[in-house]
């Protein structure tokens, strides 16, 4: 069965779309936990990230690393953490996020609660 992401690959669904390559998409999270925080995701469907092939998963972190750098450098902070949750969505996906302490990186927080202009902006920032 098709995931929430999987229908974003596809286009039936729209996001704000940071980065993308043949096999790996990257997209801000709708409910983030700090200002720039990504999701990156394999195309190809596979529900947990560990049962990902030795080739697909090392390309996955590459991939996330170019993003973590993008990320870096347009959203001030000190460091750009990354977590493996994988709960929420039955599709291998990491997240990105901006941090300037451990506490940035606290899934068991309130999410922040983003407009699409503020969506806009964070797009306008990566130009």
């Amino acid at each position: 069965m098709a995931t929430i992401f999987s229908k974003i690959v596809s286009g039936e669904i729209p996001c704000y779309k940071v980065a993308e390559d043949e096999n790996h998409l990257a997209f801000f999270d709708v409910k983030p936990i700090a200002e720039g925080h990504v999701l990156v995701i394999p195309k190809k469907e596979i529900d947990y990230l560990w049962d990902m092939d030795d080739k697909d998963l090392s390309d996955l972190m590459v991939f996330s690393k170019s993003v973590a750098a993008t990320l870096k450098e347009h959203f001030p902070c000190v460091k750009v953490g990354m977590a493996v949750i994988g709960l929420e969505v039955a599709h291998a996906h990491v997240h990105l996020v901006p941090m300037n302490q451990v506490g940035d990186l606290d899934f068991s927080k309130e999410r922040l609660k983003i407009s699409s202009e503020q969506y806009q902006e964070w797009m306008r920032k990566l130009s």
